[in-house]
């Protein structure tokens, strides 16, 4: 294990009980704050450890919401369609959008972007690129809502601060749910938001507890649990 740093240590010490001991959304999001002491400014990373099997297809955890107070990054986006829905995805802030030579780019290496939308007539098209997008979890889906004939609204959810995300081979679903800089208030409300929807989409297969431990921490920070 990496010797911990005289800061990380420091930090650790404003929460003695770490992962041992769970506190409420707020009081989490308030001893984060604490930890905003770098130069830069720290994104807040949710985790969340699930009751599930990995291994079934049935209880799988994967989903994307706009969360109120959006993670305080501009996504990358670029987007797979053609004449008019092209011209609206661009009027919607897409950063690119093409089709043919668009798949080259990619097929080429070229995957400089966050979020990669499709258009449903496009997916013969980008159907290919799966060994390129896929173990970077840029291919698009119409489970994740990347795949959509109305790519304008999409690119406006995600310019907005949409997450992507899907549980591990773990069991644990990470997403980014602010950055520290926000108010403690604003960085509740996402995860408040994050907590509520993935217990929303719990799949039916599951059984006994869905969701088992919740831990809350910024880019350079200890974890603090949640209850």
């Amino acid at each position: 294990m990496p010797t911990q740093s005289k800061r990380y240590r420091a930090l650790a010490a404003k929460n003695p009980e770490g992962n041992k001991k769970t506190v409420p959304v707020d009081q989490a999001c308030a001893t984060l704050k604490e930890f905003a002491n770098t130069k830069f400014d720290q994104s807040v990373e949710i985790a969340v450890r699930l009751g599930i099997d990995p291994k079934q297809a049935d209880q799988l955890v994967r989903g994307s919401l706009v969360l109120p107070n959006g993670i305080g990054k501009s996504l990358r986006v670029v987007v797979f369609a053609k004449n008019e829905l092209a011209e609206q995805a661009k009027s919607a802030g897409a950063d690119e959008v093409g089709a043919e030579e668009l798949a080259k780019k990619i097929k080429d290496g070229w995957t400089e972007f966050d979020v990669c939308i499709a258009a449903p007539d496009m997916m013969g098209l980008v159907g290919p690129l799966g060994k390129v997008l896929g173990p970077r979890g840029l291919m698009p889906s119409p489970r994740a809502g990347t795949v959509t004939p109305d790519v304008a609204k999409t690119v406006k959810e995600y310019k907005a601060g949409k997450v992507e995300f899907r549980n591990d081979d773990y069991g644990i679903v990470h997403a980014v749910v602010g950055k520290v800089s926000f108010p403690a208030e604003k960085i509740a409300e996402n995860v408040k938001a994050f907590i509520e929807y993935i217990q929303h989409i719990k799949p039916n297969a599951v059984r006994g507890q869905y969701v088992k431990t919740i831990s809350l921490s910024a880019t350079m920070s200890p974890g603090i649990r949640i209850a």
